[in-house]
């Protein structure tokens, strides 16, 4: 039985040894390949880094390591102390260089607040008070109906169309350039009793920029109707129905 348990701790010494060894020689080989080289110190991921991690706490996300001077970005950063209250625009991953290009100011992250715009078509924002936005409720992600309703120009009179249907909505911000928070995003501060801070409230004076996604015709009327009409959004979902009938003016309002 003893010599069971000797022989037992014998193995777990020599096993600690041999990995303590291969981890020297691991370190060794790195410090030897870079020998002959010219480096430079940088910021390197260690473990994934969340789109919206403050930098005030990317110290314990990264560790500063020797990288061939051929190998660094052009943008790679040295250490935190310049870049301030920035937060990452996209999750990192490990291995990859802190890189300034980044990291974005805080109030410019929109981070949940946007969705992919599908291939083929481009995107344009429109600035809309909360009235014109269902509230305030329209997020990015939603589908959205766009009424455009233009004035008397060139004798042909006043009108108002559902235009487009089923619109993808690809980012929410406020006037200011915030990101929205999100229902989920909402949902998670509740939970966690977080507040929101005052630098995040909406003014219901105040307006949003809403990013939507379309082909370039479409922009075109988008943009002229901002120019020169109005713009209303209806929140429109894949289930809901699509109609309209034409161009309503004063005669068929009251039809």
């Amino acid at each position: 039985m003893k010599a069971r348990l000797l022989g037992g701790i014998a193995a777990l010494v020599v096993a600690v040894i041999g990995t303590v060894l291969l981890f020297n020689y691991v370190q060794g080989a790195d410090r030897r390949a870079l020998a002959n080289t010219e480096t430079e110190d940088v910021l390197i991921v260690r473990q994934n880094v969340p789109a919206g991690t403050p930098a005030s706490q990317l110290s314990q996300y990264v560790a500063t390591k020797a990288v061939p001077k051929t190998a660094v970005a052009s943008d790679a950063l040295e250490d935190l102390t310049s870049v301030g209250s920035k937060v990452t625009s996209v999750g990192l991953v490990p291995g990859e260089q802190l890189l300034s290009s980044r990291l974005v100011e805080s109030s410019t992250f929109i981070g949940p607040a946007r969705v992919e715009v599908p291939e083929g078509l481009q995107e344009i924002t429109v600035q809309l008070g909360i009235d014109r936005v269902v509230g305030g409720t329209v997020q990015a992600g939603d589908t959205v109906g766009v009424f455009l309703s233009l004035g008397d120009t060139a004798g042909e009179g006043n009108g108002t169309q559902l235009t487009f249907h089923k619109v993808l909505v690809t980012a929410v911000q406020f006037s200011s350039g915030q990101a929205v928070q999100t229902q989920g995003e909402a949902a998670q501060a509740s939970s966690t009793g977080a507040l929101k801070s005052e630098g995040s409230k909406q003014a219901s004076s105040d307006s949003y920029l809403i990013t939507l996604a379309r082909n370039s015709v479409d922009a075109e009327k988008l943009v002229y109707a901002a120019e020169f009409g109005k713009i209303y959004l209806s929140k429109e979902p894949d289930g809901a129905t699509e109609g309209t009938s034409g161009v309503v003016n004063q005669t068929k309002v009251f039809r």
